[in-house]
């Protein structure tokens, strides 16, 4: 049996011909199944999704209730049958609600993994390799030269920023979601206890954090914020709203950004980030080679990123791969990130007074 014959790469993204669905397809078909919320992987308008309850609940918020002509929750570890395939979900430890999706159709077994990483991360159920004979992987860092440090030391950067200078803001770059809800966490982690002020862009999806269990702490929305009583605070925005114009709202603002590409020093320059960051919910190098190592697969898919790379490095392990060359998955969520801003800025109060936005 060829691995084909159950999914397959196609204009409209992974296609099973076995079960007629589709995993993270970018753009509306008859069924989908969907591994995480960001925008680049849950898009809306399809005519049935089937998702963890978390994602569905996510996509509703930025899309709209109305986002899929009907709606299907599975839980980690529970399994759904589509047309003769059962198809499992399993944790991604990307983000909240994040899943690989096993498929199983007549002995063989394909994970469709979505963006993983095996990372530790307070904010999510951590990655769980699932054996498989063939794993489709990101490899969004698949170049050696990407080896994240420990979250936890990154923030650390941050708090000593922070500490060495209380007259100033630090207004830190995150994408709304998962990454900014992770430095929140990690934020209090490292015992920060001070409300945490957020773009407005940020505050559906940490509310829904909250309501789903994770503590976040003291989160205020910064809009109409006085300047002076945000000295020494930490603001969290979407990277695009990181601008000259927003954050001379602030105090003699301290621009960090938390991302893996923090790693490219020349990104940081090019953005004006004195302060960069290096965490990433994504898979490093040498988490993508051991977490493709973990499901025991004979064959590897790689969608998007460095992807010559993966290949290259599987082929060297004996394992069968290729690229799939798949368009319309972003390195993180960038297309969500303009809309979520552009909305939060629309509303009545957008254009601040003695205060932010």
């Amino acid at each position: 049996m060829r691995p084909e014959e159950l999914l397959c790469p196609s204009p409209k993204g992974l296609y099973s011909p076995a079960g007629d669905f589709y995993v993270d397809p970018t753009r509306p078909v008859a069924r989908a199944v969907i591994t995480h919320g960001h925008s680049d992987h849950a898009r809306r308008g399809h005519g049935k999704v089937l998702a963890t309850r978390e994602t569905l609940s996510i996509m509703a918020l930025r899309y709209g209730a109305d986002f899929a002509g009907e709606t299907q929750a599975i839980a980690y570890g529970e399994s759904v049958d589509v047309n003769g395939v059962r198809i499992t979900a399993h944790p991604a430890g990307h983000v909240l609600g994040s899943a690989q999706m096993a498929l199983d159709w007549r002995g063989l077994t394909i994970v469709a993994s979505g963006d993983y990483k095996d990372a530790h991360d307070p904010t999510c159920a951590p990655f769980v390799p699932v054996r498989c004979h063939v794993f489709i992987s990101e490899a969004t860092f698949g170049l050696p030269v990407f080896r994240h440090p420990d979250a936890s030391h990154e923030t650390a950067k941050l708090m000593k920023s922070v500490a060495l200078f209380p007259e100033r803001a630090h207004v830190l770059g995150a994408y709304s979601l998962g990454k900014a809800q992770r430095m929140m966490a990690l934020i209090r982690q490292a015992g920060h206890s001070a409300p945490l002020y957020v773009h407005g862009a940020l505050t559906a999806i940490s509310a829904y954090y909250e309501q789903a269990g994770v503590p976040l702490g003291e989160v205020r929305h910064v809009k109409g914020v006085k300047k002076a009583d945000l000295a020494g605070a930490i603001i969290i925005a979407p990277p695009s709203a990181i601008t000259d114009i927003w954050t001379r709202n602030f105090p003699d603002p301290v621009t960090a950004f938390a991302s893996g590409w923090m790693r490219v020093r020349a990104r940081a320059r090019q953005r004006g980030i004195e302060l960069p960051l290096v965490v990433s919910d994504h898979a490093d190098w040498d988490g993508l080679m051991a977490s493709v190592t973990a499901t025991g697969c004979e064959e590897l898919w790689v969608t998007h990123g460095a992807e010559d790379a993966l290949v290259h490095w599987a082929g060297t392990r004996g394992l069968r791969a290729k690229p799939l060359h798949m368009v319309g998955y972003t390195e993180e969520d960038e297309a969500a990130e303009g809309e979520a801003v552009a909305e939060a800025e629309a509303g009545p109060d957008a254009a601040p007074q003695d205060g932010a936005s």
